[in-house]
């Protein structure tokens, strides 16, 4: 019965099997995105015993302070200050998440915190004042309600709410799930090996002065002087019905490369499921457009085809 289960669902599963890697390795992006390990890790090493903690006037229930300081946690891990609010970036988000709250929600009441959590820019003191008495009464709510307060559940707290966040902005990528996986695996290598000299939204330029650009056709591609030095096209759809138009589309993608440099090198990724034996025919014909595919699974999962992958990358 197993062997028919597998043998019934192998397509199936397959799919399911991409489809939440790519979801997995989104949510993974999200955290060094948000970043959420480094905000947590600056708020810990503020010294919160100098700053001063008005409760009534920061909207902290003084039971649920009580119960923090008797616990001996730092009450500037887990209550919000404008202080802090002001002068570590992306500390709203911290407590936003901490209060288990959305940015939404937020907004609804015209506190509107993306441009504060993104880094790009700090409260300024009303709005911070703001931020904290709003989001304090929730976090002392929450504390009071744990009979016995453990600090890790404040992990989860944030933790409960990244997820929420993330699964949204997965739900809103639509038909870009496999491009947006793909680019920000390439993107955590290029910031671990530190390639990287500049950032901006969807271009990178690189230490060794070439320049990669994340756009459409080709998805992905790297430039030395002016000149296209590789291109890469995802092709995300696990339909076998469509596969052909969509290697059709990637090959009149790359040969628009190989016609600008004849010595570009391009590559394909495609998930495994729907490469079937007649998509692969085409491949081998038009080779020498498409110097190289792989599938998205490879490139997700196993770290031998990865790593040739980012040979072929020159990172």
């Amino acid at each position: 019965m197993c062997a028919k289960f597998v043998r019934d669902t192998g397509g199936n599963y397959s799919a399911w099997s991409l489809d939440q890697l790519m979801k997995s390795e989104f949510f993974h992006q999200k955290i060094h995105e948000w970043g959420l390990l480094d905000v947590a890790e600056r708020i810990e090493s503020v010294r919160g015993e100098e700053l001063v903690w008005d409760l009534a006037k920061l909207g902290i229930i003084t039971s649920a302070w009580d119960k923090v300081i008797h616990r001996g946690i730092k009450p500037v891990v887990v209550f919000a200050h404008p202080n802090v609010l002001q002068s570590v970036p992306r500390a709203v988000g911290y407590y936003r998440m901490l209060a288990m709250v959305s940015q939404k929600s937020m907004s609804n009441l015209r506190l509107h915190v993306t441009r504060f959590e993104d880094g790009s820019k700090l409260p300024d003191s009303q709005r911070a004042w703001a931020i904290a008495h709003r989001l304090n009464p929730i976090i002392s709510t929450l504390i009071q309600s744990d009979e016995i307060l453990n600090p890790r559940e404040f992990d989860l707290w944030r933790g409960m709410a990244a997820g929420a966040q993330a699964d949204g902005s997965w739900r809103n990528l639509k038909g870009k799930k496999a491009e947006t996986a793909v680019a920000g695996v390439i993107l955590r290598r290029l910031r671990e090996k530190n390639l990287l000299r500049t950032e901006a939204t969807d271009s990178f330029e690189l230490l060794d002065g070439r320049k990669m650009v994340f756009a459409d056709e080709p998805d992905i591609a790297i430039y030395h002087h002016g000149q296209i030095q590789l291109a890469v096209e995802v092709k995300g759809g696990i339909d076998t019905a469509g596969i052909l138009e969509r290697v059709g589309a990637a090959i009149k993608s790359l040969s628009r490369a190989r016609e600008e440099n004849p010595n570009a090198v391009t590559i394909l990724l495609a998930p495994a499921v729907s490469m079937t034996k007649r998509a692969v025919a085409d491949l081998l014909i038009n080779q020498e457009t498409v110097n190289h595919w792989f599938t998205i699974d490879e490139f997700l999962e196993d770290e031998a085809k990865r790593e040739q992958i980012f040979d072929l990358m020159q990172i």
